[in-house]
């Protein structure tokens, strides 16, 4: 009989916790606009704003479950030189890639991106929707464009376009 009551409980907590995972999903889907980037270093808890104080870019999810991400720094200019255009990769990140909502986070498998090391590897990403803000946490990594600070995770705050 205990084992008949845990389904049950269980079934009953699966069909409450639905709605909301659905009611999340449709929530994200839209287009947003990068409000603030900054990297959180995990050795000294220092939070450091790496592509500057205005930093651009969009995050696209679609009803069909993509998610395509381009950030880019502040004051970024015409390239000059070849240094100059590879200088440039670490003033962005761009990925795409069909994602899932689990709970609090959602999971992307990129299948294309700035860095070919995320081809075909699973992004996680923390969020909480705050009305027409989208605040996002990635998991501790070492992020290309910053390795020399060692372990670290991306701060975002998103605010939904009209």
């Amino acid at each position: 009989m205990s084992a008949l009551k845990c389904l049950v409980a269980i079934v009953g907590w699966l069909i409450a916790a639905y709605p909301s995972f659905a009611d999340d999903r449709e929530k994200v889907i839209g287009i947003w606009k990068l409000v603030s980037q900054e990297i959180e270093i995990q050795a000294t808890g220092q939070k450091e704003p790496v592509f500057g104080r205005s930093p651009t870019g969009y995050a696209i999810f679609t009803a069909e479950g993509r998610v395509m991400f381009v950030l880019t720094g502040e004051g970024r200019k015409p390239p000059q030189t070849v240094e100059d255009r590879a200088d440039l990769l670490n003033s962005m990140a761009a990925y795409t890639g069909m994602y899932r909502l689990e709970g609090d986070k959602w999971i992307t498998k990129v299948d294309v991106a700035w860095n070919p090391e995320w081809v075909g590897t699973e992004q996680t990403r923390f969020f909480k929707l705050d009305g027409d803000r989208l605040q996002v946490t990635s998991t501790w990594r070492i992020m290309p464009n910053w390795a020399d600070k060692g372990m670290q995770r991306s701060l975002l705050v998103f605010e939904k376009t009209k």
